[in-house]
């Protein structure tokens, strides 16, 4: 039986630029808006999403004829791993465009934003995504569920994680502290592993992705089903 390798697997698949940055912005809990010279913390405890607060429109839908000058606005999303993992930011994502009037936080009205650019950045690099591919890519289906997913699963089932380990390729180096739990998504789940001195992360990947959110306990059960059969077969074996 051969377990899931990160690299070799044909079925490794994880999301897009856009798709990252739409999941990002429908699950966050805050964003800094960045406008007029001055900065503002925003926070929607109401379970607002960002994408509710602000609606994205192309130069040509958002400037008509005789409008006035438009205000420069940016805004700035920081992605923090929901696990008390090494080095929790994730990634950040930065939107910038233009507004017809001065952003305010009290308008029950959601903000329209001339789009200019967005830039997600993490491990993987600094990465543009275009209007068309944010409005082309939907949200994860589990991103506003990740974060409590995960934690319960290291604080109910701690147990497991060690399992999940059984299906890192290749294996992890003598020496790990720890492994936890860092990301989950319709494609996943992420683990990190810790060193002395360093980490690397590895993913496994679902045998499909998750198109609706009850179908995400029944993929991790099948991930945790397959590394005990990894496991019965190393030993077999071994």
């Amino acid at each position: 039986m051969r377990p899931y390798s990160a690299s070799a697997s044909a079925r490794v698949t994880r999301p897009t630029p856009a798709e990252r940055v739409q999941s990002i912005l429908y699950a966050a809990q805050s964003m800094t808006v960045v406008s007029d010279g001055s900065h503002a913390e925003v926070h929607r405890l109401d379970g607002t999403s960002a994408r509710g607060r602000v609606h994205l429109h192309t130069p040509a839908e958002s400037a008509p004829a005789g409008a006035g000058p438009r205000v420069p606005v940016r805004l700035e999303f920081t992605d923090i791993a929901p696990t008390a993992v090494r080095d929790r930011l994730r990634a950040r994502v930065t939107l910038t465009g233009l507004l017809a009037d001065p952003y305010s936080n009290e308008s029950p009205r959601s903000a329209c934003m001339e789009f200019g650019q967005a830039v997600i950045e993490d491990g993987a690099g600094r990465r543009f995504v275009t209007l068309d591919e944010l409005q082309a890519a939907g949200p994860d289906p589990m991103a506003t569920s990740e974060a409590s997913m995960l934690t319960h699963l290291v604080d109910s089932h701690e147990e497991l994680v060690p399992l999940l380990v059984r299906l890192v390729r290749p294996r992890p180096v003598r020496g790990m502290i720890r492994a936890v739990p860092l990301a989950m998504d319709r494609y996943g789940v992420t683990l990190r592993l810790e060193y002395p001195t360093a980490h690397r992360d590895v993913r496994l990947p679902f045998a499909t992705p998750v198109s609706d959110i009850d179908q995400a306990g029944p993929r991790i059960r099948a991930l945790l089903a397959t590394a005990r059969r990894v496991s019965h077969h190393s030993r077999l074996f071994a």
